[in-house]
């Protein structure tokens, strides 16, 4: 199995052959996991650290997940291509991966470049999200893998929004 290093280096560099190693590697779903922690932990520390870090972490694992999922349901249900096919551990691994570059945000410790480091940050991983959806779902389309990460990404924040109020956060 390849290093978790390389691995994250390698998507943080939007490598389309890292994408396609890591849907097709079962065993590389821990190693996805703990890039969205490391990913959630670098902005809660970015942002301030505090209480915070705990909650923003598992928010951060919970909005993964039910990302993921949706962009499984909407690409391989709502608009899949002929040849599509993928399962939700295969989503799980790309998009998991697709938050290496969030790892920067632990730069926002520096209070002048905490807003410019996010927003890169946040920029730089949707265009991973969105590399990683299109291969995952074996799409030829771009087009078609922005889609489903819009969407997915309206249908995750609503949740976690739900989520949140009643869990009073």
């Amino acid at each position: 199995m390849a290093s978790i290093q390389d691995r994250i280096i390698r998507a943080a560099k939007l490598d389309v052959n890292l994408y396609e190693e890591v849907e097709a590697d079962q065993e590389a779903t821990g190693q996805a996991t703990g890039v969205v922690v490391a990913a959630a932990l670098a902005a809660g520390i970015g942002a301030g650290g505090g209480q915070g870090l705990v909650f923003a972490t598992l928010g951060a694992l919970a909005s993964w997940y039910i990302w993921a999922y949706m962009a499984y349901f909407i690409g391989t249900r709502l608009l899949p291509e002929p040849q599509t096919s993928a399962d939700h551990g295969e989503l799980l691994r790309t998009t998991g991966f697709a938050a290496a570059p969030g790892i920067i945000r632990v730069l926002g410790v520096i209070p002048a470049l905490r807003e410019v480091v996010f927003i890169v940050a946040g920029v730089w991983m949707l265009v991973a999200m969105i590399i990683a959806v299109r291969q995952a779902l074996d799409y030829t389309s771009t087009w078609r893998a922005v889609g489903v990460c819009m969407v997915g990404w309206i249908v995750q924040a609503v949740i976690l929004v739900v989520l949140m109020s009643l869990l009073g956060g």
